[in-house]
């Protein structure tokens, strides 16, 4: 049996939530996210909350149990609060800059490299190297962090490349002089 798939997703003053069969859209102040949810899954609406149920016994329908609720979890705190992801540049004329929803990295390539933000993701970019990247859908807001950063993702021995800001990179030791 799933453990998190028992606790109820409380939904928090200002955020409502409309069940149409399958599909939950949630609404609260930082915008509205929907999803439909797998048919195994029975979903109980109670009265500031929702819970899942499992339509028949079995390993799947525990799994995706927990995972439904997992996900609406996340649409309830992205309506809510929102979520952040903050990436680092380093090396010597690794750069980025904004230019509209266009995201204009220089790599140390010998062409820059251009990203288009998508649009439900919020991005800026401050003279530091840092890009922040915000947004209500937790899922797109890893998938771009993700793009962005396999570009160029950091490497082990001088550290220069992309990075999450609280990601810590393994370094290794260079070759030693021969004497």
């Amino acid at each position: 049996m799933s453990r998190i798939g028992k606790l109820p997703v409380a939904l928090p003053q200002g955020v409502e939530a409309k069940v149409t069969g399958q599909t939950i859209e949630v609404k609260g102040p930082k915008g509205a996210l929907t999803r439909t949810f797998h048919q195994a899954i029975k979903i109980i609406e109670e009265e500031s909350s929702l819970r899942f149920e499992p339509r028949e016994e079995g390993k799947d329908s525990w799994a995706l149990w927990g995972l439904c609720r997992s996900l609406l979890f996340n649409m309830v705190q992205g309506v809510n609060e929102g979520y952040t992801k903050v990436l680092e540049i380093n090396g010597v004329g690794y750069k980025a800059e904004l230019a509209g929803q266009t995201l204009k990295l220089a790599l140390g390539f010998s062409h820059p490299v251009e990203f288009e933000v998508p649009k439900d993701v919020a991005a800026q970019v401050d003279k530091a190297g840092r890009i922040t990247l915000t947004s209500i859908d937790k899922e797109l807001l890893g998938q771009t962090a993700a793009t962005i950063r396999g570009f160029r993702p950091p490497e082990p021995y001088k550290g220069k490349g992309i990075k999450y800001a609280d990601e810590e990179i393994r370094r290794k030791v260079g070759k030693a002089g021969v004497k």
